[in-house]
């Protein structure tokens, strides 16, 4: 297994490096000129010369991206903000918690009402409860979630005035973001669920587990859920790291200081450090999180992780 881990984590170094070229060069043709967004209308040709030259962009792409690279993984310095000066690796450490308990919030309302929708649509299959299950995990699918956290904000916080409507300081400011976030998620893991459970259920050994006289409860939950938890697992964890990404909307929308508004500021302003740092940074943490999914998928289900265990060697026999 071990073995399995540090292959992943050599098959990191090639995809983060391809997610950093991408970026910078994405960044490096972009149209509109950092310099003068930094200094303003007001700057003269000389002043812009002069920031254009302390931030590099005189130099050739070549020379630019070399530099950024050597910069970002040989010396881990991701530079300092064109607009602010401040330290980018402070700003992200910073920002990062604040996505990960939007991201994680919004994940664990997925599976708590995802999974127990697909559950329910998959025991009583063509009954009422599975068209209201699948009505509500297509309604999911088609409503836009910058949408759905306006009609929050206006329900909540601007008619009831239950809940904050932005920024950050309690548990309470994590609610509409989640509950907004999580609508894509729950409609994909009630469908995932679903089709899972309904192969599984229709196995000989779930018939044979009721001939016996095992509650439907322990059938259901013991055995069909349990394997069919590999599809379900890739839902999840692919979902997770969209999250990471998708959380730019969410982000924006409720004001909240996280990696998503970060980036969404720095493509803005032109300011190219923050930006290639944010998305690196998202790629490393969506590249641990299909790891994390590969070892669950050993956890839950003995056949893979046996395909990592060492295997003895063959004695020859000599005689």
């Amino acid at each position: 297994m071990a073995r399995y881990i540090l292959k992943r984590l050599l098959w990191m170094i090639p995809i983060v490096l391809g997610v950093a070229v991408l970026v910078f060069t994405l960044m490096a043709f972009c149209p509109g000129d950092p310099a003068a967004l930094v200094l303003g209308s007001t700057a003269t040709e000389q002043d812009l010369a002069l920031m254009r030259e302390q931030m590099g962009l005189n130099k050739p792409f070549i020379v630019r991206l070399g530099t950024f690279l050597s910069d970002t993984f040989i010396h881990f310095d991701l530079g300092e903000s064109w607009v602010t000066g401040a330290s980018i690796k402070a700003e992200l450490i910073e920002r990062l918690p604040r996505t990960m308990v939007l991201s994680l919030t919004t994940l664990a309302l997925s599976i708590l009402v995802g999974m127990p929708l697909g559950i329910a649509a998959a025991v009583k299959q063509n009954g009422w409860q599975d068209n209201l299950c699948m009505t509500f995990a297509l309604l999911g699918v088609s409503i836009p979630n910058f949408w759905l956290a306006l009609l929050l904000i206006l329900l909540f916080s601007v008619n009831l005035g239950w809940l904050p409507a932005m920024g950050i300081g309690s548990w309470k400011h994590y609610i509409l973001p989640a509950m907004a976030g999580c609508m894509g998620g729950v409609a994909q893991l009630a469908r995932q669920t679903r089709s899972s459970m309904l192969d599984v259920i229709r196995s000989d050994y779930i018939t044979t587990a009721r001939a016996k006289g095992v509650p439907e409860f322990k059938v259901i939950t013991k055995h069909a859920l349990k394997n069919g938890l590999i599809p379900i697992i890739t839902v999840i964890g692919t979902h997770f790291g969209r999250m990471l990404g998708g959380a730019i909307v969410i982000e924006t929308i409720f004001s909240i200081p996280g990696m998503g508004m970060y980036i969404v500021s720095g493509v803005n302003s032109r300011n190219y450090p923050v930006v290639q740092a944010g998305t690196i940074f998202l790629a490393i943490v969506f590249s641990f999180c299909m790891l994390v999914v590969d070892l669950v998928y050993a956890a839950v289900d003995p056949r893979i992780k046996a395909q990592y265990k060492p295997k003895g060697r063959k004695v020859k026999n000599h005689g």
